[in-house]
């Protein structure tokens, strides 16, 4: 019994010695210090320490498992180990400390290193390139950096960063950072501008940092349909012509064409402004044909509408067009005065007041201050009315590319400037209102002679077939020789024809009633009647 015994504890002491020699015992888990980022090629400091341990102590360091680093010895109870290492491009990875003191091991918990490359080399490159797009298109910035890791990036516009903050004063333009990317989808004229950024690292400590260039974004407006015009002058015995084709909107540079008669003249290239000049031959009162012009850009052709080089003399009889202008409260505040010419292209004006000249302010100290031009010198303002303002206007016109020609004068015309308000709108409500009542009662009245009318008549109707009736009962009485209803019946018929000659006269009808000899013959038939007066 006692060798079985002893033939079961002994694998039992054989495990043991086994796990003795291989591992030892275990010790308090020791603590392992060191950092978590590490620039390349620098040298950083790991710390393990192990409290409790008596010496002789070994410390090693361990990367990634068990791939050994770095080992040190503790012979002086200080009870902990300091590794120092050179950060290379494989030095990134999970470390961690295994102590081993008198065969008993202590493994710390890991300390994950990432291995950071410094950020050099930073610019912006944009889509399209170069950054030049119309407007509507999608601009795509990028920041690159030609090294670097583990990188955060801050933009800028204008030297304003950029941020996706409502409170941000670039939100409208609705730039929105995404890691190394600003994307605008629908660019304005507004998104032109200078664009930077600047790409780093942050660090506990050291923190590095790279910025680029700007760059430049160009944002081009497309073109505008172009408007064309003319004018003329005099140049010695001859006249010359200038036509001006100008776009109101768009980005230059764009490319002018003339096309006269549809045949191309010339051309002009405009490199910083909208407009182009082209000269053309030009003879007053003659038609010069149909010209038009074209603008081209790198996207965009446009033709203007055709217009007619025809220039018509001043010519005819002006005449002076006056309208008074009135306050609120009636009072008359100003006049306009107008020059209607019947021929002309290009007519100068003046403006006389009982034979003196009212002279234009850019020619000169006006004798009238209140007095105003517009429209060319076309229209004429009375802007304070005064008495001294009152009296006869003449205006006159002539060519105005020709000092030489004649002058064409129209009629004087009265401006009479009064005290007097005009008729207010009180006034014309009560004038109303009175011609309004007075059209009530008129109609009132022959409503009333319509009624009394129709009444008349069926009064009228009413005694015809009253003594229509008696008739009938005198003619009809039986027992009575005809001898003796000739005289009645005569009477009745002769006294009805005055009676509807009386009711048109609209006189009064009085019938007067009598006995007759009749009458006392016949009780049943007392009265008829006999005369109506």
């Amino acid at each position: 019994m006692k060798k079985k015994r002893e033939s079961c504890l002994l694998p039992v002491l054989v495990v043991a010695c086994l796990v003795s020699i291989m591992g030892g015992s275990s010790l308090s888990s020791p603590i392992l210090i060191g950092p978590d980022k590490a620039y390349l090629n620098s040298k950083v400091v790991f710390l393990c320490r192990s409290p409790g341990s008596p010496p002789p102590n070994t410390y090693e360091l361990l990367k990634d498992g068990n791939h050994l680093v770095a080992t040190s010895n503790d012979l002086q109870d200080n009870q902990s180990a300091t590794f120092f290492l050179k950060i290379s491009v494989t030095s990134e990875g999970s470390y961690h400390c295994r102590v081993t003191a008198g065969g008993n091991l202590g493994l710390s918990g890991t300390v994950r290193l990432q291995v950071v490359i410094p950020v050099s080399g930073t610019m912006v490159t944009s889509d399209p390139d170069p950054p030049i797009l119309y407007e509507g298109l999608r601009l795509t910035l990028t920041c690159d950096v030609t090294k670097g890791s583990h990188l955060s990036y801050t933009w800028f516009y204008n030297r304003q960063e950029v941020t996706s903050s409502p409170t941000s004063p670039l939100t409208p333009l609705l730039l929105w950072p995404v890691g190394n990317t600003l994307v605008v989808e629908r660019v304005t004229a507004k998104h032109a501008g200078n664009y930077s950024c600047i790409a780093g690292t942050r660090m506990q400590t050291n923190s590095r940092f790279s910025s680029s260039r700007e760059v430049m974004v160009r944002v081009k407006a497309y073109l505008s349909v172009p408007q064309i015009s003319f004018t003329i002058s005099k140049e010695g015995s001859s006249f010359c012509g200038n036509v001006t084709c100008r776009s109101s909107r768009g980005t230059p540079p764009v490319t002018f064409y003339l096309f006269l008669d549809d045949k191309e003249v010339g051309s002009d290239v405009a490199t910083e402004s909208l407009v182009a000049w082209f000269p053309v031959a030009m003879v007053p009162g003659r038609d010069m044909g149909t010209v038009r012009c074209t603008v081209e850009s790198d996207a965009q052709r446009l033709t203007s509408r055709p217009l007619t080089l025809v220039v018509v003399p001043v010519g005819g009889s002006p005449k002076v067009d006056v309208e008074y202008l009135y306050r609120v409260d009636s009072k008359m505040a100003a006049a306009r005065l107008q020059c209607l010419l019947s021929l002309g292209t290009f007519p100068f004006f003046s403006w006389s007041l009982n034979g003196s000249l009212l002279l234009h302010p850019s020619e000169g100290d006006s004798s009238h201050p209140s007095h105003s031009l517009a429209d060319g010198g076309r229209t004429l303002f009375l802007t304070e009315i005064t008495l001294e303002d009152s009296g006869y206007y003449r205006c006159r016109a002539r060519d105005s590319y020709d000092v030489t020609s004649a002058w064409v004068e129209s009629q004087p015309v009265l401006v009479q400037v009064t005290e007097v308000s005009t008729t207010t709108i009180e006034v014309m409500a009560i004038v109303f209102c009175c011609f309004l009542m007075l059209t009530l009662a008129g109609g009132v009245a022959c409503v009333m002679r319509m009624l009394n009318r129709q009444r008349v008549k069926d009064d009228s109707a009413n005694i015809s077939a009253s003594f229509q009736i008696h008739f009938l009962c005198l003619t009809s009485l039986p027992g009575q020789g005809s001898s003796k209803w000739t005289l009645p019946v005569l009477t009745m018929m002769l006294r009805i024809r005055p009676l509807r000659s009386q009711y048109n006269r609209r006189d009064e009808i009085k019938p007067n009633f009598r006995p007759t000899s009749f009458s006392q013959n016949n009780p049943s038939m007392s009265f008829y009647p006999t005369n109506y007066l």
